[in-house]
């Protein structure tokens, strides 16, 4: 395992992370006993970073990363997340309050509930669960944070951004406010490298990108013929259209990895475009069975994509928002 340092924070943290979303629930069926398997593994193999949230399995996530951390002695680093308050529109719009959002005595409270699932007294990164432009402008939201800071309770302030707006966050950077960011980077979504990577580069502020394997897409595993069970997540993100479009633009960036990186799976080169770009602290693949702790860890062997064939990759950009959006032309 490869290790990188995470913004000004002076963490070694392993550049493949453990994320934690599919063993909170949501993803099909779930085996806790497969998932803390999971877990062990991937810190056996070199993996010290994990990220969760408060919503993934109403905790559960954090219940399972808790038990697991009460049996490993090594020094294991951990990102969670809060969720704005219910009710709170999600995405939000850019003028929303943060107020309303995510009120002072709230994330106090909802971090106490974090730190009893995850058996600790801190966390390293405390996330925002989502953003808004008008966010950067408030101060209310910091103060809360900067006395889990002084009180020992955190140790970083994070956000996790909308897919489709991870730029919202910037004000707040360039404020010096926020210690990390994670965000949607992928060989579709290419968006950030054009603007907030070279933010958080300048302000040397730690990237953790999520979903690089587009919910599974880019792991070439999925044809027209796949089918997603009642309460898996992916049978509304691949709903309609969706899974047409991606099948064949997956198809296409599969015959380019045939003539030009044969040696490598789907999921290599998929990881291997995330790990290229040096902004990039850690990349948290969905990990929820030994297997894919094993597959998902061997990539980081510090051979990265050159320039030039990440400018080639260019050409398969494609900025969507499947969550809230159909395709509507193939």
């Amino acid at each position: 395992m490869k290790y990188r340092k995470f913004g000004n924070l002076g963490w070694n943290i392993s550049e493949i992370g453990f994320g934690a979303w599919a063993i909170g629930g949501g993803w099909g069926l779930n085996d806790d006993s497969e998932s803390l398997k999971a877990l062990n593994k991937a810190i056996d193999l070199g993996v010290n970073f994990i990220d969760t949230a408060q919503g993934y399995g109403d905790g559960h996530s954090e219940k399972l990363i808790g038990k697991v951390l009460k049996e490993r002695k090594e020094e294991i680093y951990v990102a969670t997340k809060i969720p704005p308050v219910k009710g709170f529109e999600w995405p939000p719009k850019n003028n929303a309050d943060i107020n309303s959002a995510f009120p002072a005595k709230y994330i106090v409270e909802e971090l106490e509930k974090s730190l009893i699932r995850l058996n600790r007294d801190y966390v390293d990164i405390y996330q925002f669960h989502t953003w808004a432009a008008k966010f950067n402008i408030e101060d209310s939201w910091f103060e809360a944070m900067n006395k889990l800071k002084d009180e020992g309770k955190i140790r970083a302030i994070g956000v996790s951004v909308p897919d489709t707006k991870p730029d919202t966050v910037i004000g707040a950077i360039e404020k010096g406010r926020i210690d990390s960011v994670q965000l949607i980077y992928n060989i579709f979504e290419q968006y950030p490298n054009w603007n907030i990577l070279p933010v958080c580069h300048a302000h040397n502020v730690g990237v953790i990108v999520r979903v690089p394997f587009d919910e599974g897409a880019l792991t070439g595993k999925y044809t027209l013929e796949t089918t997603f069970p009642e309460g898996d997540v992916r049978r509304h993100y691949f709903r309609g259209n969706n899974l047409k479009a991606v099948v064949k633009k997956v198809n296409e960036i599969k015959s380019y990895k045939e003539k030009y990186h044969k040696n490598y799976s789907m999921a290599e080169l998929a990881l291997k475009f995330c790990l290229s770009n040096n902004t990039v602290s850690s990349v948290i693949p969905g990990i929820r069975s030994i297997t894919q702790a094993e597959i998902n860890t061997s990539v980081s062997d510090g051979k990265y994509l050159s320039d030039d064939q990440l400018k080639y990759l260019e050409k398969f950009e494609w900025q969507k928002d499947f969550w809230f959006e159909e395709v509507s032309n193939i």
